[in-house]
Parts: C-alpha cells; sequence; structure tokens
C-alpha cells in the first residue's frame, strides 16, 4: 500500500497526497517559483508562460483536483501581478483566460462576473488597453447568457457600454484600440453582418432584438456624437473612417433620412485621402462603393 501524507485542506478536511504525488507537487512549485524572476525579467518571452502553463498541466493531471485548483488559484495572482507591472501585456492576458477556464472547470463555479469587473477595473486605470477591451468583449456574451439577461436588461448593458467607450474616445480620439471596442458595440446594428445571425440564434448579441428603428436611433446619436469629436481632432483618422462606415450603415437602413449629407460624406473622405495617403487605393474603392 502506498504511504500517503496530509496535504492542502479543504473545508477543514486535508486532501491525502501519496508520496509521488507529494514529490509531483514539490517539484511543480520549486519550478514555478524558479520562474518568478525570468518571467518578471522576460514577461515576453513565449516560453516561459508555455513552460509555466505545461507545469500546472502537469499538476492538474497527477494531483487531486482541490491541490491542482490551489496551483492555479495562485498562478492567477501572479498573473495578476504582472499585469499590475504592465497593464498591457498580452501575454498575461491570454494566460489569464487560461487560468481562469481552468480554475472554473476545476471549481465548478462561474467567474465572468468577477472577470468582467476586472476588466472595468483595468479599463478605468489604463484607457489605451486594447487587451482589456478585448477580454471584455469575450466575456459579455457569457455574461449575458448566465444572467438569462432580458432585452431590457441587454439594452441596459448596451447602452453602458456606449458611455464607457464615448468617454474613452473622447479622452483620446487617436487611440486604435477604443475605436475597435466601439466597432464591436456597433456590430448588432448592421443588418448584413453575416455574425448577427448566428448571435441571434445563441441569444448572446449584446443588443437583442434589434429593429430597423433601434438601428436608426443608435447610428444617429452616434454619429452626432463622433461629428462632436472632430472639434479639436481634425487630423484624426479614425473619427473620419467612423463617420464614413457609419454613415454607409446608416443609409442601408434609411436612406431618405438627412441626417447625413452626401455633401458631408465627400468632404470626409477627403480628409481622410489627406491624412492617410498610403491607403489611396482603399479610399477610392470606398469612394467608389459609396457612390461619392
Amino acid at each position: 500500500m502506498s504511504e500517503t501524507q496530509p496535504g492542502e485542506a479543504k473545508d477543514g478536511q486535508a486532501v491525502t497526497l501519496t508520496l509521488a504525488q507529494q514529490e509531483i507537487a514539490m517539484l511543480v512549485k520549486e519550478d514555478l517559483q524558479f520562474l518568478i524572476p525570468l518571467i518578471k525579467q522576460f514577461p515576453k518571452c513565449y516560453w516561459i508562460w508555455n513552460h509555466r502553463s505545461w507545469l500546472l498541466a502537469t499538476a492538474t493531471e497527477h494531483l487531486p483536483a482541490q491541490t491542482a485548483l490551489q496551483l492555479w488559484q495562485g498562478e492567477l495572482a501572479l498573473d495578476g501581478k504582472m499585469l499590475a507591472l504592465d497593464s498591457r501585456n498580452f501575454h498575461a492576458w491570454d494566460y489569464r483566460r487560461k487560468i481562469v477556464g481552468e480554475l472554473e472547470r476545476l471549481g465548478n463555479k462561474s467567474m465572468v462576473e468577477r472577470e468582467f469587473e476586472y476588466t472595468t477595473k483595468m479599463i478605468q486605470s489604463n484607457l489605451s488597453n486594447f487587451s482589456a477591451w478585448h477580454n471584455r468583449s469575450q466575456l459579455i456574451p457569457r455574461l449575458l447568457e448566465e444572467r438569462v439577461a432580458s432585452s431590457e436588461e441587454r439594452k441596459k448593458l448596451f447602452d453602458g457600454e456606449f458611455e464607457l467607450i464615448t468617454t474613452a474616445l473622447y479622452t483620446d480620439p487617436y487611440d486604435q484600440s477604443l475605436w475597435s471596442y466601439h466597432q464591436y458595440l456597433m456590430s448588432p446594428l448592421d443588418p448584413s453582418s453575416p455574425i448577427n445571425a448566428k448571435d441571434y440564434a445563441r441569444n448572446t448579441a449584446v443588443l437583442s432584438p434589434v429593429t430597423n428603428a433601434d438601428r436608426l436611433a443608435y447610428l444617429e446619436q452616434e454619429l452626432e456624437s463622433i461629428k462632436e469629436m472632430l472639434d479639436g481632432a481634425e487630423d484624426c483618422k479614425y473619427i473620419y473612417q467612423a463617420l464614413l462606415e457609419y454613415s454607409s450603415r446608416y443609409l442601408e437602413v434609411d436612406a431618405g433620412n438627412q441626417t447625413v449629407t452626401t455633401k458631408e460624406m465627400t468632404e470626409w473622405l477627403a480628409e481622410l485621402k489627406k491624412l492617410d495617403p498610403l491607403r489611396a487605393g482603399r479610399w477610392h474603392d470606398l469612394e467608389v462603393k459609396m457612390n461619392l
């Protein structure tokens, strides 16, 4: 019979580890500890992150679930410290998603609400955090599913996200990561998007259902808001790109409305050509497509 010794406690009860498991746990912990100064010195080295992941996967395979869970919890704390040092380290963000997935599986408990709040905290401390905005967009569909969100609750979240990103854009309209998140929010308002049908079927679209009246209201709201951003940021190409893209969608929904005019769109495109001459072919194609 294998010799055993008590391991980490769970709710007051010790987890029993065999001597072989104790040795595995010790080796894994020692190697994880050995890598800490290295990962601090080289925080964007793929292979250090990969090796830590392999160590924890090995521990998960050979150790009791509770022991492995505690190792992953420790790794989440380390990842948080790494992101405190560099909040935009995409290696740490990618690794965090892996850690959270394992913690949810081993602990049989969702962490989506906690992680959503974490992205809010990271965004508030640094608006220019593409990884935090991206992670937020990945969490929202699950958040809606787990909340069993009604149409009204989806709209409330949708409006709140627009308020958050609009504040960020007025702070720094030159930040491409902010416009990427804005495009994500605008995607449910595009009736021709191939993603919408799948999202609606899964009931994970941020805004669902979406009527043409909804599209018009939000597109008008965002077009007016983005026009105001031009005051003081006339050399920001992202503003002109957004105005042209959303104007095109707006005209698809209701070409008879005068919220945007052909004259305005022609002027925006002319500015875009001046600000970004290296993409002259792209802007020419856009000109033909929009018949300007």
